[in-house]
C-alpha cells in the first residue's frame, strides 16, 4: 500500500493538472451550448449571422431577359420596410447611366433617351432599418431604332426673354391619341425659380402648352423638358429625341385698356409708367374684351383685308409697330389716321389704334408674351383665338391635362425642399 501511495504522490501534480485541463474544456463547451447569462455583445441575437434582411425590392418594369424594350424605358419597382432606396442601370459595358428617383419613390427615368439595340442591367437596393441591403435586379434589351419617329418643338428657344403671360408651347408633328396623352405629359417637366404653380393643358391632339396658376413672376428662370426619346406615341409611333429648353420671364409689364375712358394704362413691375390714348373698334367691327398676349411683333407690314371684308370694306394699308394679338387679325399698331379720334372714339377695325409716338414706345417696350387686358367691348374674346391660356379661368385649364391635378405641398411640408426652385411633373408641373 505504501508503494501505491508513494507512485502516487510523484506523479500527483502531472495528473492533477491534467483534472484541471478536462475540467476547464467541460466548462467551456457547457457555457457555448447554454445561455448561462453570461456578457455578449451588445445588439447580439442569437442566429444573426444568417437571418435574411429585413428589407426587399423587386423590380416590375422591364421585366428580367425582356426585349424589345422602349428606349424611353425607366425602371418601376416596390419595395418593403425599405429606409433607403437606390437604382443603379449599367449598359453592356458596365457604364452607369444617368437618372434619378421619381419623387414617389417607386420609379427611376434615366436621364436621356436609352441607346437602341443595347443591353442595360437594372438593381434596385433596399436598406432597411437593420442597416442590411436587399437587392433586385434585371436584364433587358432596348428595340432596335424605329421608323416612325414624331418630331417635339418648342415654339421658343433657348436663351429667349418673353413677358410674364408666355404659355410654354410644344407642338408634335403627328397627333398623340388621347389615350397616350397621360404617358407623354409624365415625361414633360418645368423647374421654375423661384417656385411656381402650373400645369400642362392639351390645346390640341398636336399641341400642348403650360402655364402657371397666375402670370410668371417677373424676372424669373424656366427650363421645360420633354422626354419624348424612344416613348411610344401609337400607331408603331415614337418619339424622336428628348427636348430641353431654358428661358427667362423679363419685367412685369402688363397693358389694360378700359373701353369706357379710351385709355391704356401700362404697369411695369406694378407700377403705373404710361397712360395711352387709344381708339378701338367700332360698333360694325368691335374688339375683343378679354386677356390676350402679344404673339409677334412688326416693325413694318401691310394689312391686306380684301380677301376677308370684300371690296367695299376691305382696304390695303401699311402699317408700323404693329403687335398681333390674335389670329383673327387684331393688333396693337400705330394709326396716324385716327390720331384725333383717339382717346374719344372708336373707329378701327378691331384693333388697338394709337399714334405713332406711343406705338414707337410700346414696341421698344415690350416683348413677346406681355399680356394686354381689353375691357368693356361689345364682343368677347373666343378662346383659341390667339394665345388665349389667361383668358380661361384656372379650374378650365386645369381639365386641359391628361393627369390628375395635384396641387402643391403646402410650405414647410418638405424640410428638404429648395423653397425657390419648384420641379413641374405632369401635370401640376
Amino acid at each position: 500500500m505504501r508503494a501505491v501511495q508513494d507512485q502516487l504522490k510523484r506523479h500527483g501534480g502531472r495528473r492533477r493538472g491534467l483534472a484541471a485541463a478536462v475540467l476547464a474544456a467541460a466548462l467551456a463547451l457547457t457555457t457555448a451550448c447554454t445561455d448561462g447569462g453570461g456578457d455578449k455583445p451588445s445588439g447580439w441575437q442569437a442566429g444573426s449571422q444568417s437571418a435574411a434582411p429585413k428589407a426587399a425590392a423587386t423590380i416590375t418594369e422591364p421585366q428580367a431577359d425582356a426585349k424589345d424594350v422602349p428606349a424611353s424605358t425607366g425602371i418601376t419597382f416596390t419595395t418593403k420596410d425599405a429606409q433607403e432606396t437606390s437604382v443603379e442601370l449599367k449598359d453592356s459595358a458596365g457604364e452607369a447611366v444617368e437618372g434619378e428617383l421619381a419623387a414617389d419613390g417607386k420609379s427611376w427615368l434615366p436621364a436621356g433617351a436609352l441607346e437602341y439595340g443595347e443591353t442595360y442591367t437594372a438593381t434596385v437596393t433596399a436598406t432597411g432599418d437593420d442597416g442590411r441591403p436587399a437587392t433586385a435586379t434585371s436584364t433587358f434589351t432596348t428595340m432596335k431604332k424605329p421608323s416612325k419617329q414624331v418630331r417635339v418643338s418648342s415654339f421658343l428657344g433657348d436663351g429667349q426673354v418673353v413677358g410674364v403671360g408666355m404659355p410654354l408651347i410644344v407642338k408634335f408633328s403627328r397627333a398623340v391619341p388621347e389615350d397616350h396623352r397621360d404617358d407623354v405629359q409624365r415625361r414633360m417637366t418645368v423647374t421654375s425659380t423661384p417656385a411656381q404653380e402650373g400645369i400642362w393643358h392639351w390645346v390640341s391632339p398636336t399641341e400642348i402648352r403650360y402655364r402657371p396658376k397666375e402670370f410668371w413672376k417677373a424676372n424669373s428662370t424656366v427650363s421645360y423638358r420633354v422626354q419624348a426619346g424612344g416613348l411610344p406615341m401609337g400607331d408603331g409611333w415614337y418619339g424622336r429625341a428628348d427636348l430641353t429648353v431654358d428661358i427667362k420671364i423679363g419685367p412685369s409689364l402688363i397693358m389694360t385698356v378700359e373701353n369706357k375712358t379710351k385709355r391704356m394704362t401700362v404697369r411695369k413691375d406694378g407700377a403705373v409708367v404710361k397712360t395711352i390714348p387709344v381708339s378701338l373698334g367700332k360698333k360694325s367691327t368691335p374688339s375683343s374684351s378679354g386677356t390676350m398676349v402679344v404673339i409677334e411683333k412688326l416693325r413694318k407690314t401691310v394689312f391686306d383685308t380684301f380677301e376677308e371684308l370684300g371690296p367695299e370694306e376691305g382696304y390695303r394699308t401699311k402699317i408700323d409697330y404693329a403687335q398681333r394679338l390674335t389670329w383673327g387679325g387684331e393688333f396693337i399698331h400705330a394709326a396716324p389716321w385716327s390720331e384725333g379720334q383717339q382717346g374719344r372714339v372708336n373707329v378701327s377695325h378691331g384693333c388697338v389704334n394709337v399714334s405713332m409716338a406711343n406705338g414707337a414706345w410700346l414696341f421698344a417696350n415690350t416683348r413677346i408674351g406681355d399680356p394686354i387686358v381689353v375691357k368693356g367691348t361689345e364682343r368677347k374674346l373666343q378662346n383659341g383665338n390667339g394665345w388665349t391660356d389667361w383668358n380661361m379661368s384656372w379650374e378650365q385649364y386645369v381639365k386641359g391635362s391628361a393627369l390628375p391635378y395635384e396641387p402643391p405641398a403646402a410650405p414647410g411640408a418638405d424640410a428638404t425642399a429648395d423653397p425657390d426652385v419648384a420641379p413641374s411633373t405632369s401635370p401640376t408641373a
